[in-house]
């Protein structure tokens, strides 16, 4: 098996991009039931209101120190890189919040469902915020995103209505910024070397494959040919 831990935030073009890309050459490479992914939560702008405020291109042209049809060219450019993959990406029209409640909600899906789950919940706040641009604080749209990726209703307005799980995402975000993240998408290969930015389809085969071969070394390495003696929960290897 191969784990994932992946920070990203859902305010995030190139998460939403290299997650897409990494998903679908790990589906190229039939790894999918080899494959665990860890998500972990990393805020943009932990300061961000909960109320839609400005649009992305006045957000985008006073970060960046350009003027609106400029900034508008260049988030026109990076929702480009989103279409190529099938995405009907509508960044330039993104409503911008707070996005915290929207990683409390990957806790609860991490901590009290299955794998697939978690994985649609994913998807499905990225496809809402990039595709349907909807407020992702906004407690009824999360409500929705959720349950309809699978989650009880029950458990959904019990962490939105509480701070639940937020402990859990100050965490991630320590433990970014104790590795010196200061950018997402950021995925780091089993526990080993890290990948930070969306690569290319390509680029992350290439990675998955430094992974399986560095595996399949530490194996040789430790058999050198001979069968390993070790005891387990079931009993002992004779």
């Amino acid at each position: 098996m191969m784990t994932l831990t992946i920070w990203s935030d859902f305010a995030c073009p190139y998460c939403y991009i290299g997650e897409t890309r990494l998903n679908r050459a790990i589906e190229q490479m039939g790894l999918t039931d080899q494959v665990v992914i860890d998500y972990k939560a990393y805020e943009l702008d932990p300061t961000a209101p909960k109320e839609v405020t400005t649009t992305t291109p006045e957000r985008f042209a006073r970060k960046y120190g350009l003027a609106i049809e400029g900034a508008k060219q260049q988030i026109e450019q990076i929702s480009q890189l989103g279409r190529e993959l099938g995405i009907d990406f509508n960044y330039v029209t993104a409503n911008y919040s707070n996005t915290r409640d929207a990683h409390r909600l990957m806790k609860l899906a991490e901590t009290r469902y299955d794998r697939p789950t978690t994985q649609r919940l994913n998807e499905a706040l990225f496809h809402a915020y990039f595709v349907e641009n909807r407020v992702l604080s906004d407690r009824d749209v999360l409500l929705s995103i959720a349950t309809g990726a699978g989650l009880k209703d029950t458990d959904v307005m019990e962490v939105l209505d509480s701070q639940i799980y937020d402990d859990e995402v100050r965490l991630d975000e320590r433990e970014a910024a104790m590795r010196g993240i200061r950018g997402v998408p950021y995925i780091v290969f089993n526990g080993q070397f890290a990948v930070p930015g969306a690569m290319s389809e390509e680029g992350f085969r290439m990675a998955l494959q430094r992974e399986i071969t560095r595996q399949e070394k530490d194996q040789e390495q430790h058999s050198d040919g001979e069968r390993p003696h070790q005891c387990g929960p079931e009993g002992c290897i004779l």
